[in-house]
């Protein structure tokens, strides 16, 4: 398969990147390998984890709050570039969901076994033409705190269990999704939140999706808040423009802009 869609999912570049790292290192670099391998292992998550379905996640000041928020956004505050492939409007880290976010540090913490620390957040505003195809997160969203702030009604999402990163990939460009989803030993499980219900599940390393959202209404909807999370001291690391000097291997300098360039 082309290298340019040999991971053809959303949020696969990450993932491209650590392949071409590991391709390097074995050029120029051998006995680097498993040093490299190893110290990235800590973004991978457990493969016994299992999805947390969370109640009453926000207290009604907060959740009051958030629809203050959602209410008072601009046209101008919303990014656009999903609008056709998610059916969904997106903003970004915004103040009072930042501050929210940093409140659930230590339970998410709890949940992972891990200390961790906020990687970024946003705000999610599906339509009439939600959908979310299968795909795995880049590890600066190893974990997701993923919050039903309003919908119209429950829209299930399903996850894989944990896998380990697919580092080959050999479907066929235009039914890769259909060979995720139908593949048995993925054994996926489906979850419905509702309104200030929480899904709290390693995106890194699950397989997940949403079917496109159901038209039982004149419209249709789901607002979600994604906080997502990364172990604590790691924000270096997850992000492979750093890995040329983090490792001492001149050969990854610049490794980050030819996988963005590869999937412009």
């Amino acid at each position: 398969m082309d290298s340019k869609v040999a991971f053809p999912w959303y949020d696969s570049p990450w993932l491209q990147a650590y392949v071409r790292a590991k391709a390097i290192i074995r050029e120029v670099c051998p006995a680097a390998l498993v040093d490299f391998e190893q110290a990235l292992s800590v973004l991978q998550a457990p493969r016994d984890f299992q999805v947390e379905h969370l109640r009453s996640v926000l207290t009604p000041e907060e959740i009051e709050a958030v629809h203050e928020v959602v209410s008072g956004l601009r046209q101008e505050d919303y990014e656009r570039h999903e609008l056709f492939q998610f059916g969904r409007l997106v903003v970004h880290d915004h103040p009072e969901f930042t501050r929210l976010q940093h409140k659930f540090t230590s339970r998410v913490s709890e949940l992972a076994g891990e200390e961790l620390e906020p990687s970024y957040n946003f705000l999610s505003l599906y339509n009439n033409l939600g959908v979310c195809m299968p795909h795995m997160d880049a590890p600066n969203a190893k974990w997701t705190l993923d919050i039903c702030v309003d919908q119209s009604e429950p829209w299930p999402i399903s996850f894989s269990q944990p896998v380990r990163w697919p580092e080959e990939f050999h479907g066929n460009r235009d039914s890769w999704h259909s060979q995720i989803l139908e593949d048995p030993s993925l054994e996926f499980s489906t979850f419905a939140p509702q309104v200030n219900e929480a899904i709290f599940f390693a995106g890194g390393n699950q397989w997940h999706y949403r079917d496109r959202i159901a038209r039982t209404k004149a419209e249709n909807f789901c607002h979600l808040l994604f906080f997502h999370f990364i172990p604590a001291g790691c924000a270096e690391l997850v992000d492979p423009a750093n890995w040329s000097e983090i490792f001492d291997i001149s050969e990854l300098a610049g490794l980050r802009a030819a996988v963005s360039q590869a999937f412009a």
